[in-house]
């Protein structure tokens, strides 16, 4: 029989059960180290019997519960996350956090909204004593980038959306994602890419992290009036088959973990160059025997 147990403990100790990062690198560790041990429990469930668990540490006075507490508890997060509302992501449980660990938003294709914008801006102007990082959350088979990757390849079906404004400008923002994702597996495979059994695939995986990253780098961009020099942005893709947070390197192959937002024209070409060419994206067009 096989079990698998995630647990919120409270320990007891009259402490708080784990430290605050002390800044953003130590903030993007504690989260890349938090999503190995997630898939991880996965990984183990799969290959044998008996019980899986995860045990994820609870300060009661971040659920206002300790005797003597007045009100609601302060919010301390230590990072700020924007994800996909996809139902199959739950952030603060892919990362192995608890309750006022990570301010999330989620929105379709994790868009970056004047919404958005809004709400990260309220967690970097009356958060600052507790966060130190931003996230940008993609994930592998988003429906949004689909869709986009749909009407790309298909102009005659943007027609039906006609009518539908609010899908229409989520869809139109991501075009130019789209647009630069397919010069560059022409770039790198040649013309006959599009005739690929499986370049549709291969757009919407490389279109996903392009996505995540111009998100992360607006973000960037917008908050360097914040001047804040402990504050970071980072992004990463959730693959939904391995459980795990992946980005492409452009000094080296893929890797787990979350990676540094490009900073300029040449680092996004540079990770343009790097996605198309991952085992991940190469395999979609040249799948093997």
């Amino acid at each position: 029989m096989k079990t698998i147990e995630v647990t919120y403990r409270y320990e007891g100790c009259g402490c708080h059960s784990r430290p605050q990062p002390p800044n953003s690198e130590a903030a993007r560790l504690r989260l890349d180290d938090g999503n190995r041990a997630f898939a991880a429990l996965f990984d183990g469930f799969a290959k044998q019997d008996g019980v899986a668990q995860q045990v994820v540490p609870v300060d009661l006075r971040d659920l206002g519960l300790l005797p003597g507490n007045e009100g609601a508890p302060k919010q301390r997060p230590f990072a700020a996350i924007l994800g996909c509302s996809d139902a199959r992501v739950p952030i603060e449980l892919i990362f192995n956090e608890g309750p006022n660990d990570l301010f999330v938003i989620r929105v379709a294709g994790n868009g970056l909204g004047s919404e958005v914008l809004g709400s990260l801006k309220y967690a970097i102007e009356n958060l600052s004593s507790s966060l130190k990082l931003i996230v940008v959350m993609g994930h592998s088979g988003c429906g949004a980038v689909q869709a986009a990757v749909d009407a790309f390849l298909s102009p005659s079906d943007y027609l039906l959306l006609a009518t539908k404004h609010s899908l229409r400008n989520m869809l139109d923002q991501m075009l130019v994602v789209i647009q630069a994702s397919a010069r560059t597996l022409v770039k790198a495979f040649g013309p006959d890419v599009v005739r690929c059994p499986g370049y549709r695939d291969a757009l919407v995986e490389t279109a996903v992290v392009v996505n995540a990253a111009l998100a992360a780098h607006s973000i960037a961009k917008e908050i360097e009036a914040y001047d804040s020099t402990e504050l970071r942005v980072v992004f990463g893709v959730y693959l939904l088959g391995t459980r795990e947070v992946w980005t492409p390197r452009p000094d080296g192959p893929g890797r787990a973990g979350l990676a540094a937002a490009p900073s300029d024209t040449s680092e996004f070409l540079a990770l343009g160059d790097a996605t198309v060419r991952s085992e991940r994206i190469a395999s979609l067009i040249n799948p093997g025997p």
